[in-house]
């Protein structure tokens, strides 16, 4: 889907700034990219600021453009930039390039630091367009391994062949999407790469680009989130745990969504002095790295967090296929009350209470039925691993279904 987006934007004038976690597969998608490109009788080049030798053409955008001009010649061509963060202030010298109104289409891309996501976004507006890489999603990795004979129509495949549907749930609840570590079979091949990607994390995107020096702190922080993942922050204990004063706590978190470690969402709330409205609740974008981060990769379902696991493998799933300006939100009342999601758009709003269980029968949890007295929202849903049953509870229709039927269900 992607790959088809990006495809489409190489005829737009506008840079094509392709961003996510670092190995999520972007330099793949650009070579990709550069091969539909070459066959079609384009001129190309790609350069990568990883490497020394095509590093010291960015000294100055002449000189770039001096590199390109002899590569491809100054007529129409596609120049790709990889590892574009790597440059000091990149988003001012690609204003100047674009500006420059060069015969070039550029296409970058990086990890999702800092500088990208804040320095470049504000020198490039009406500039460029970014493209957000996420790792491969349930239905990406399901696709994999199956070698795509059910791309269209999963839902056949998890509703007829139950066993093999818990066997790949399980295997991407404890491995996550990374497509390194899809791609390797034994358990030990699969730790050795989420050790490398970790550690080529903290040693490149936080040392090098976000200049934090205490990477032994930043680390625990990132250990202490993945023990809590769904859970409200208390950053006060977060600071005593790791030894950082609360602003500091506040600045790593920071970094971690900017640098797609961690998602943060915020309460859903209507009557505040009822319901808590300071605290969020962060999920990881990739499930490999939280366990990895919280000693369980690989064991996820001997732990005892594997019903925060599987809630966090759905807010992955819902963040895909719910779109702007709906919003995903999570729902908590003092009295201890609370929902796992609700999603909000200008036309409804939709309780979703998540469950890692092979329900027998219907039953409506405390909180999902606290929140539908006090909003009465049109429907709800109750997300487990088999049951397909509805219910209707004072005008709201309730929907238990497996987790493989929501995105079919017209979620905004």
């Amino acid at each position: 889907m992607l790959f088809k987006e990006l495809r489409d934007h190489l005829s737009q004038k506008e840079m094509t700034l392709i961003v996510g976690p670092r190995q999520a597969g972007k330099t793949t998608l650009m070579l990709l990219l550069r091969n539909y490109l070459d066959k079609k009788g384009e001129r190309t080049v790609f350069l990568n600021l990883d490497i020394e030798s095509d590093n010291r053409f960015f000294t100055s955008q002449l000189n770039l453009v001096k590199k390109i001009e002899l590569e491809i010649g100054r007529d129409k061509g596609y120049v790709f930039v990889d590892e574009i963060q790597r440059k000091e202030n990149a988003g001012l010298f690609l204003k100047g390039l674009y500006d420059m109104n060069l015969p070039y289409k550029f296409i970058l891309s990086g990890s999702g630091s800092m500088e990208l996501k804040e320095k470049i976004h504000e020198s490039l507006v009406g500039r460029k367009r970014v493209f957000e890489l996420s790792t491969l999603s349930f239905e990406e990795f399901f696709n994999f391994k199956t070698d795509y004979k059910y791309e269209t129509k999963p839902q056949d495949f998890f509703s007829l062949d139950r066993e093999r549907t818990t066997t790949f749930l399980n295997e991407y609840l404890n491995f996550g999407g990374y497509p390194r570590v899809v791609l390797e079979h034994s358990a030990q091949e699969k730790r050795n790469i989420m050790s490398e990607i970790y550690q080529s994390y903290l040693e490149k995107d936080i040392t090098y680009l976000l200049r934090v020096e205490k990477t032994a702190a930043f680390s625990d922080l990132v250990r202490a989130m993945a023990g809590q993942a769904g859970n409200l922050t208390n950053f006060s204990e977060l600071s005593s745990i790791v030894g950082i004063s609360t602003k500091t706590v506040k600045d790593y978190l920071w970094y971690l969504e900017k640098t797609f470690i961690l998602h943060k969402i915020t309460p859903y709330f209507r009557n505040l002095k009822k319901e808590i409205s300071k605290s969020p609740v962060y999920y990881f974008h990739d499930l490999g790295l939280r366990n990895y981060a919280a000693g369980v990769f690989g064991n996820v379902e001997t732990s005892r967090d594997i019903g925060f696991v599987f809630q966090n493998f759905l807010f992955n799933f819902l963040t895909e296929k719910v779109e702007s300006p709906s919003k995903i939100s999570f729902w908590r009342t003092k009295d201890k009350a609370e929902v796992d999601f609700v999603i909000s758009s200008a036309t409804e709003i939709i309780p979703i209470e998540v469950k890692h269980t092979a329900l027998k029968k219907p039953k409506i949890t405390r909180g999902l039925r606290s929140f539908i007295e006090k909003h009465q929202p049109k429907r709800a849903f109750l997300v487990n691993l088999t049951l397909k049953e509805t219910l209707n509870l004072d005008g709201t229709v309730i929907y238990f279904r497996p987790f493989y039927e929501i995105g079919d269900l017209g979620i905004p």
